[in-house]
């Protein structure tokens, strides 16, 4: 007998790559702004800004009006990664309406899930980090290593994601 119904414990694998970096975006962003702007407060969005790369003026923390700015600018920052979650989420539930249970068990969704985190730690480290300076993972001494090692992080998170994304697949 035919059956149009998947296997069961099967996850989609090409539905499943979009939703899971989209939402590795939005929960790589929730780590830094939450973890690094608000709990450890080593920067903000503009903490660096003055010396930063593309003229900015200075937004100092330890005034009130430069933190009022920093935590508005922090504050859209942490808008848009709240909005790459839902949109990951709307993403994942479009694509997986038939598999809703299994697919949060999915090897390949949170290997994609890893790659997406990485790839907000590249992306927000190389831009804002080094090309624009606008602030670094913690300022002061030793500053650049910490920002390389967030790219080092990211590059692990990224290839780790692949690696278990891809060991998932061949497991079938």
């Amino acid at each position: 007998m035919v059956t149009s119904e998947r296997p069961q414990g099967v996850v989609p694998d090409r539905g499943v790559a979009l939703p899971g970096i989209v939402l590795g975006v939005g929960l790589g962003g929730f780590v830094d702004g939450i973890l690094l702007h608000q709990i450890l407060q080593w920067h903000h969005l503009l903490s660096s800004s003055g010396d930063d790369n593309i003229g900015l003026q200075p937004y100092p923390v330890d005034t009130v009006h430069g933190l009022q700015i920093n935590t508005l600018w922090d504050g859209v920052f942490h808008t848009v990664t709240w909005l790459a979650v839902l949109l990951g989420l709307g993403l994942l539930y479009s694509r997986v309406t038939g598999s809703r249970g299994r697919v949060w068990a999915s090897r390949v969704l949170w290997g994609w899930v890893l790659v997406g985190w990485g790839l907000f730690n590249l992306v927000e480290g190389i831009v804002d980090h080094h090309l624009l300076g606008i602030h670094h993972v913690r300022s002061g001494p030793n500053q650049l290593w910490w920002d390389l090692g967030f790219l080092a992080l990211g590059v692990l998170l990224i290839a780790g994601g692949w690696l278990m994304q891809r060991s998932a697949r061949r497991s079938r």
